[in-house]
């Protein structure tokens, strides 16, 4: 099976891609929040209509309420009229905290749409994970999927919280600011405009190299989340083999490297503001130069009106550097969704089946469908031509013939694979490491499709049957036993989530997993955590088994099912293992022969290909490879 691919780079740069990134992810928060997002904007309409007021007041109130007074004065007046001014000043006041109140309210509701939409995301990453063919999850890290829902996701909560926002209300200011300027010096209005476009060149040219090392720093923390979840779960044999000086080394150079991308990303994306600033600061200094000379040297504006157009420059010029304060934010938001939208990207394991495995009872002779679990089960196959229904008896025969198959294209693991299970036959599996055995029970579950030949089930093709129903007729306890945080009950309860307490303690007691469980400190009430950390290896491959048993599926599939028990256990749960067996078409999959000795049939594997099959008495008397690995003695060649 090919390893762990290293995660791809979606490779978001400072152009179409980011903008194509973080439009999907505006659209998923359109989709779920428009109504609070339209109060957004209006409250942002509202406060962005409050600041310009009381910029453009500037204006009014050095030329129509200042300017007067000082001539007043001059011309000998001791006594002015400060009602208008004070009204005046009294609407500014009501207007600020219109302006303030709605600031407040759009902040809040962003709060609520920001999270709302991370859990969305969440949510939607996880619905489709679940829906991914196994092959996705043998080939990506396990730590760099995890990277995805915390990382990645978390840094599109400052693009929606602040960013986007932000570019709403930036955008909303400028245009609002652009009139007024416009209405109040055109010459100034062009000065100003020029020095904008020069602050746009320097955000671009800057935020797009830092777009690029933001894309690594997200693929590198993936991967030092990904080493760091391998190195955890292999602590052990890190410490058996004294690995722990290597491991130091291998993580150091990934850290290094998320220190090295990390480094430089923040570096340009610091350089931004500072430019962008300094770019508003003289932009602002030559506004005043010139409109200075057009006032002193032609009247054609007047110093309120120049007082007022530098505090609009500085109004103008300020969402550009507020934009380019979350290009940061924004080109670290679109690595991370770069890689959610890659994962959501993944094709959804194909099912093309139709045929379901349905309880049934039978009535008059004829087979109905039930919804209780009656322990007998049916292949239930619609005829749409026909418009009928029909019950077929599960009986477990099962045929595969000629079946060839490959991880990937170049190199095929297995070669022309034929053989013929009867209904409550155990058929067994062995062979060296790598021979291909569990490839073939990875085939008949579909977990990957073979590249040709055929496979049928009951006589029907399993490419005809519904992928979890399939599975479902199927119980399987794996070679390496997984457990759930919850308590033992639940974690037997896992085969079949209906089963009532009775049934999982009668599961367990067919298995030989009662009497350990009864010594535990809460018994079935247990809680398991760590994968079972408090157990040992024996009882957690007890407790799968008996997952396994109270699921009470028709066929089962053995992948080294006792290789984590002791010979003493080993005794215990075979006569439960026969009991589950019994009825049921088995396949086996075991190093230690001695447990496959009564199987009804024994394929022995090599590089691929079944080379000897038999009882273990005739294949004992063939004195071929299987003679060999059960005795261990070296066949002479002649």
């Amino acid at each position: 099976m090919p390893g762990p691919r290293e995660p791809r780079q979606p490779g978001a740069k400072f152009s179409k891609d980011a903008l194509k990134n973080v439009g999907a992810i505006f659209r998923v928060m359109w989709d779920h929040y428009k109504g609070l997002f339209c109060l957004v904007i209006v409250g942002i309409l509202v406060s962005a209509w409050a600041m310009l007021q009381s910029t453009l007041f500037t204006q009014k109130l050095i030329d129509d309420y200042i300017t007067p007074m000082l001539v007043q004065r001059d011309a000998g007046a001791t006594s002015f009229d400060y009602g208008p001014l004070a009204a005046a000043i009294g609407r500014l006041l009501i207007i600020a905290a219109l302006g303030i109140g709605s600031a407040y309210m759009y902040n809040r509701l962003m709060v609520t749409i920001s999270q709302g939409t991370l859990r969305t995301l969440r949510v939607e990453v996880f619905e489709h994970m679940e829906s991914l063919p196994i092959k996705y999850f043998d080939t990506h890290s396990h730590g760099d999927i995890m990277s995805i829902y915390t990382n990645d996701i978390d840094t599109l909560r400052q693009l929606i919280s602040q960013a986007i926002p932000q570019f709403v209300n930036s955008g909303i200011t400028i245009v609002m600011t652009f009139i007024s300027m416009c209405v109040l010096s055109l010459p100034l209005t062009g000065l100003t405009l020029a020095m904008v476009a020069l602050m746009l060149v320097a955000s671009g040219r800057i935020g797009g190299a830092a777009a690029k090392h933001f894309s690594d720093q997200q693929a590198n923390l993936g991967k030092v989340n990904g080493f760091i979840e391998e190195t955890i779960s292999g602590e052990k044999v890190v410490k058996v083999f004294c690995h722990e000086a290597r491991s130091i080394d291998q993580f150091v150079e990934r850290n290094h490297a998320l220190r090295d991308s990390a480094m430089n990303a923040n570096r340009l994306s610091s350089m931004l503001m500072p430019v962008v600033m300094s770019l508003g600061n003289v932009s602002y200094v030559l506004c005043a130069i010139l409109g200075s000379w057009i006032a002193v040297s032609t009247g054609i504006i007047s110093l309120g009106t120049l007082v007022s157009f530098l505090t609009l420059n500085k109004s103008f010029t300020q969402p550009i550097t507020q934009i380019s304060q979350q290009l940061s934010a924004i080109t670290q938001a679109s690595a991370g969704a770069g890689r959610v939208l890659q994962i959501l990207a993944e094709e959804p394991e194909y099912d093309e089946g139709y045929v379901e495995l349905v309880n049934v009872r039978e009535v008059g002779g004829k087979l109905e469908e039930s919804e209780h679990h009656t322990g007998k089960w049916a292949w239930k196959h619609p005829h749409e031509a026909e418009g009928t229904v029909t019950y077929m008896p599960l009986m477990g025969e099962l045929v595969m013939d000629g079946v060839d198959f490959g991880y990937v294209p170049e190199k095929q693991i297995l070669h022309d694979i034929r053989l013929f299970a009867l209904p409550g036959q155990k058929i067994a599996f062995v062979g060296a490491t790598g021979a291909g055995k569990t490839t073939i029970t990875n085939l008949i579950n579909r977990f990957y499709d073979i590249d040709d030949g055929k496979i049928r089930y009951d006589g029907i093709n399993i490419s005809k049957i519904k992928k979890p129903e399939l599975r479902r007729s199927l119980g399987m306890v794996l070679q390496d036993p997984h457990l759930f945080t919850g308590s033992v009950m639940e974690n037997i309860r896992y085969g079949r989530l209906d089963a009532t307490d009775e049934e999982c303690v009668q599961a367990a007691r067919l298995v030989s997993a009662h009497d350990f469980i009864k010594r535990l400190p809460d018994g079935y009430n247990t809680q398991i955590s760590g994968d079972g950390g408090n157990l040992s290896a024996g009882q957690r491959q007890l407790l799968t088994i008996a997952r396994a048993a109270v699921a009470d599926p028709p066929a089962l599939i053995l992948d080294e099912a006792t290789s984590s028990i002791d010979t003493r256990t080993e005794q215990l749960v075979q006569a439960g293992m026969d009991a589950l067996m019994r009825g049921r078409t088995t396949f086996v999959i075991a190093h230690r022969l001695s447990t496959v000795r009564d199987s009804d049939c024994i394929m022995v594997m090599e590089q691929g290909r079944i080379i000897e099959r038999g009882t273990h008495d005739e294949l004992i008397a063939a004195h071929g490879k299987y003679y060999e690995l059960y005795t261990g003695n070296q066949i002479e060649s002649e």
